[in-house]
């Protein structure tokens, strides 16, 4: 999946002469730590809160509050922003941007065309919000299990095969590529049923160890 099925695409974004203040308020008010700084809609800059932190008045600054609201007022966006900013093409791979950020450790990734313009964001939010879909976490209606698999060719397509044979429908599946301590692998499935105690117990009737099951809540009564 690419990048920019998953970035933030309404990206507030400012000028090269937009004041501290303005930004420090979009900020707060828009609960976001990065800006984009844009002239004709292409990328030149970009103001993080960390940005603003480094430029507020210290706690035991002489200055009076009036004269450093004065001099934060007529700070700019250009010359705060960060001029040398990593960014990603929206046709990046989501793993490939999501250990771009954590390679560089860095907050989010400005999404831009090859012409420089911007189009989008990325952040650690969008990863976690991408993260969340794939792993069906938000899934109501389904049950979960963790199963020891061996570390051979062909293991999990048994085990979704043996799923499917018992009627159950498979909403999603993460398997980390090394084994644990044990030499196994761990298989994370989400499944629909009708009867998922059953099915569960089919599959350890055919061997399976079951790390973990959470079976979705009973329905209301009508």
């Amino acid at each position: 999946m690419y990048v920019d099925r998953i970035m933030t695409r309404e990206v507030l974004q400012v000028t090269e002469d937009a004041r501290v203040t303005q930004l420090a308020a979009l900020m707060r008010d828009h609960h976001i730590r990065h800006l984009p700084v844009v002239r004709a809609g292409h990328l030149v800059g970009l103001v993080t809160s960390h940005d603003l932190e480094r430029v507020a008045p210290s706690p035991i600054t002489t200055l009076t509050v009036g004269e450093a609201n004065y001099l934060l007022g007529k700070l700019t966006a250009a010359k705060l922003m960060r001029s040398q900013v990593i960014t990603c093409a929206p046709d990046t791979l989501v793993e490939e941007a999501a250990h771009l950020l954590r390679q560089e450790k860095i907050g989010c990734l400005p999404v831009v065309e090859k012409s420089g313009q911007l189009v989008g964001i990325l952040t650690h939010e969008d990863l976690l919000d991408f993260f969340l879909d794939i792993t069906g976490c938000l899934m109501a209606d389904t049950t979960r299990i963790a199963v020891h698999l061996p570390d051979t060719t062909g293991q999990l397509g048994r085990l979704l095969a043996a799923i499917n044979d018992a009627g159950g429908y498979i909403a999603t599946v993460v398997s980390p590529l090394h084994p644990d301590q044990t030499g196994l692998r761990i298989a994370v499935v989400r499944y629909r049923s009708d009867d998922p105690r059953a099915l569960n117990q089919q599959l350890r009737n055919l061997g399976y160890d079951l790390l973990t099951e959470t079976l979705p809540p009973p329905l209301p009564n009508p």
